[in-house]
């Protein structure tokens, strides 16, 4: 049976959705400091990145993750985040078919995903924290 407004209950999953990612990216970063190392200096010019330095970054990463589960503000910072790093692969997206650049095209939906949910974020009302009146 269909709910009477089936929305707040699509924009959970996209944002469960969107958790998990980001999760997952983020205890990446813990469990395999090395790899977000090689990542941020292949991808984004930034060499020589301790292993204190990608630790700093995970628990920052990890409190923002945490909180968008519950938070809408955060929204944004997952879909400013995006936003900025995917220029940085543009190179992938004009060759998709060398590996492993097809996958970096799971980065358009992801994109996609944060603005639907920041747009709609007003109707976004199961799961969340909201303010008090």
């Amino acid at each position: 049976m269909k709910p009477e407004n089936p929305l707040p209950l699509a924009l959970l999953l996209l944002r469960l959705g969107v958790f998990l990612v980001m999760f997952v990216w983020t205890v990446d970063k813990f469990v395999e400091p090395q790899h977000a190392s090689r990542i941020m200096a292949e991808f984004y010019s930034i060499g020589a990145v301790s292993i204190a330095a990608v630790y700093l970054l995970a628990t920052i990463e990890l409190v923002i993750v945490l909180g968008r589960i519950r938070k809408k503000m955060e929204l944004r910072s997952c879909a400013l985040a995006t936003r900025c790093f995917n220029p940085v692969v543009l190179k992938k997206y004009l060759s998709p078919f060398e590996p492993p650049n097809l996958l970096f095209f799971a980065a358009i939906p992801m994109l996609a995903t944060c603005f639907v949910l920041y747009y709609l974020r007003d109707v976004d009302v199961l799961w969340t924290i909201r303010k008090a009146q």
